[in-house]
């Protein structure tokens, strides 16, 4: 079942609950609210609507539906005391917080030849003085990982890097970042690997380079991470489960649970005070440790509704629906 259709099926239940009460508590609430009542709605039927209380097949009383309160904004709703105990509203402030970010993927533990010979052949490119072949060696260790400080490093030492043949305490571990994260994986990047041979135990280290290119049927570029190896018990061939904890630093953030995700938009209800509830559109970064990070729609400080935000936004759009065909 699609999850729009059946957030609407759960707030029609709630409604049909809530309607088992009875119609002098219902004009009650609508005048400590303040505000008129519009017409009423069939508990099980929203479309079905009627300008007088009466009640369904099954015996259950309509539903009011109320005018909008004064400055309200469209799809704003009021709910009562009793109804939020029924749904169970909990609300969560949205504000700044340190957000890590930590990336799961795998990688294997190897020797690296070809960025060895490359290294020699750009070494012997610059003792030639041959500015062609300087660039195309350049150009070349650019995709296999190298970085403009890395290059002038090798240019400065005048040799490879003999761990990428012959390790010894360290190794090299390549590991596969996918496309969406591949903008959080930068040199230095804290790396933590775990292997079969070795359960339990994690080898750490820290990204060296990533490639600048992205493989188009994998959509990943590999990522070069320097590991400690004592003892050299990693061996070249290992599949390695690959640990990335990634420092987003202070960011507005919503809870997780407070987001609803309706296929098209992003949705946050937000809690306004007094019973006031709105389902707000909003833009959303990169999901951390339970929390989104806020780019746009919320701001610090506000409310977010993590529990019953399901049936109020069902509840918020069915009101903007208007009154569907009214029974005669």
């Amino acid at each position: 079942m699609r999850t729009g259709a059946l957030v609407i099926i759960l707030g029609l239940v709630v409604l049909a609950v809530v309607s088992c009460a009875p119609a002098q508590k219902s004009g009650h609430q609508g005048h400590e609210l303040g505000k008129n009542i519009l017409f009423y709605r069939n508990p099980m039927n929203p479309q079905v609507t009627s300008p007088v209380p009466m009640k369904d097949e099954m015996g259950m009383d309509y539903v009011p539906v109320y005018e909008k309160a004064p400055g309200a904004q469209a799809g704003e709703i009021s709910i009562s005391p009793e109804e939020q105990k029924l749904v169970g509203v909990r609300t969560e402030r949205v504000g700044r917080r340190q957000l890590w970010k930590e990336v799961r993927t795998v990688g294997t533990v190897a020797y690296d030849p070809e960025l060895y010979v490359a290294q020699e052949e750009y070494i012997g490119a610059l003792g030639l003085g041959d500015e062609t072949l300087i660039d195309a060696g350049k150009k070349r260790l650019r995709v296999l990982g190298l970085d403009e400080e890395q290059l002038a490093r090798l240019q400065a030492e005048g040799k490879p890097q003999e761990n990428l043949i012959l390790p010894e305490d360290r190794t090299w571990v390549y590991i596969t970042i996918y496309e969406n994260e591949l903008g959080l994986v930068k040199t230095g990047v804290p790396v933590e690997i775990e292997t079969v041979a070795f359960p339990g135990e994690a080898f750490s280290g820290t990204i060296a380079a990533v490639s600048p290119v992205l493989d188009p049927m994998s959509r990943s570029a590999k990522a070069r991470a320097e590991i400690q190896n004592p003892g050299q018990r990693l061996k070249p061939g290992m599949y390695a489960t690959v640990k990335l904890k990634i420092d987003l630093g202070s960011r507005l953030a919503v809870a997780e649970e407070a987001v609803i995700n309706t296929g098209k938009r992003t949705l946050v209800v937000v809690a306004k005070g007094n019973g006031n509830y709105i389902s707000r559109e909003v833009r959303l970064g990169q999901k951390a440790a339970g929390y989104y990070e806020v780019l746009g729609g919320l701001r610090e400080g506000e409310m977010a509704v993590t529990t019953g935000n399901f049936l109020i936004d069902s509840e918020s759009r069915l009101k903007s629906t208007g009154g569907g065909e009214h029974q005669h």
